[in-house]
């Protein structure tokens, strides 16, 4: 008999790359606008509630990692559904199944706008530097959509989520990158402007249906802007068993919360304090900056870099559960079992 030998070399650097490539995405550019609707006090206390929040779920997961098995005395549960699957049973399972993808797929769809939408925003913030900051310079997604698809069908012949740890690091930087900028120009705005704009209650709004969508709309890019759930026992299983599993996630989790979270609040709160009321949607592509033109660009390419690996993260899971179906409706084929390194047993 032979089963596929799997190579778990992972360590407490690539957990921690895995988690900030899928934790902070381009939303964090955002967050100002986020910031702007809850104000000074809500805004940032909202972030760290949901910080906590996800710190307590990364902290829950480390234990479902590993369940009891009467062969083996324990059964590794390499994705978020294998663990619902052994816990909760295979109805559960099945449900599950369909939110999981659903949302893999969605992640996707979202990768694929942001990435467009700043691949546009280069070629708007050329357009603005040459015409004036009052020129139209009105472009469109589609084509930046297919370069986008185009690139991840490359990125794509990437064997599993274990061999992406290259690709993590590389949009772990960009991801640094890019919020560095963003919240640099930020405050440097502040500083331009001489003052700290914003105000405790947020953006005022003149029916209180309207505060309350706002306040909405806020809650859920900040609440979107931290999980990671879905890919957590994916992320656990590259990790090698010396040290534990279960200590080395920690670890990470607890130092990519912290990032995070530094720069959640550095990007939402100067940007808030730069533009108060007239926080733009994104701080990038949504043109509250014009000048330095190229390092905007530079942050933007950033961006698609990150999206890029970002996508990988998510998709990856997905790919495996489809190769996994395709294994077992095929289960002769060389073309589906052909790239397993085998070992025998």
């Amino acid at each position: 008999m032979c089963v596929p030998l799997v190579a778990r070399s992972g360590t407490v650097w690539t957990a921690l790359a895995h988690i900030i490539t899928a934790v902070i995405g381009s939303g964090v550019l955002s967050l100002a606008w986020s910031v702007s609707r809850l104000g000074w006090i809500a805004g940032p206390l909202t972030m760290l509630a949901f910080a906590s929040i996800t710190l307590t779920s990364a902290f829950s997961l480390c234990n479902c990692y590993k369940s009891p098995d009467t062969n083996d005395g324990f059964h590794r549960n390499g994705s978020y559904l294998d663990a619902v699957q052994r816990i909760l049973g295979k109805k559960s399972a099945w449900i599950c199944g369909i939110i999981v993808r659903i949302n893999f797929i969605k992640l996707g769809i979202v990768y694929t706008i942001t990435s467009s939408i700043s691949m546009r925003a280069i070629q708007r913030s050329n357009c603005f530097h040459r015409e004036g900051h009052k020129a139209a310079c009105k472009y469109g997604n589609t084509y930046y959509m297919l370069i986008f698809g185009g690139i991840q069908v490359i990125v794509s012949q990437i064997p599993d989520f274990r061999n992406t740890q290259w690709l993590s690091v590389i949009a772990a930087i960009m991801s640094f990158t890019y919020s560095s900028i963003g919240a640099a120009l930020g405050l440097a705005k502040v500083i331009e402007n001489g003052e700290i704009k914003g105000s405790i209650g947020g953006v005022p709004t003149s029916t209180a249906i309207q505060k309350v969508w706002s306040i909405s709309q806020a809650l859920g890019d900040i609440a979107f802007a931290f999980p990671f759930s879905v890919i957590f026992l994916e992320i656990m299983d590259t990790l090698k068993s010396d040290p534990p599993e279960k200590v080395t996630m920690k670890k990470a989790s607890l130092v990519a919360v912290c990032i995070t979270t530094f720069f959640y609040l550095c990007c939402g709160g100067f940007g808030y304090a730069a533009f108060g009321d007239a926080t733009p949607g994104n701080l990038l592509t949504g043109f509250g900056f014009y000048e330095p033109y190229w390092l905007i660009n530079f942050a933007n390419a950033c961006v698609v870099l990150h999206l890029v690996g970002g996508y990988q993260v998510f998709s990856q899971p997905l790919y495996a559960n489809i190769e996994k179906f395709l294994a077992k409706k095929f289960p002769n084929s060389r073309f589906v079992h052909g790239d397993l390194k085998q070992m025998p047993v």
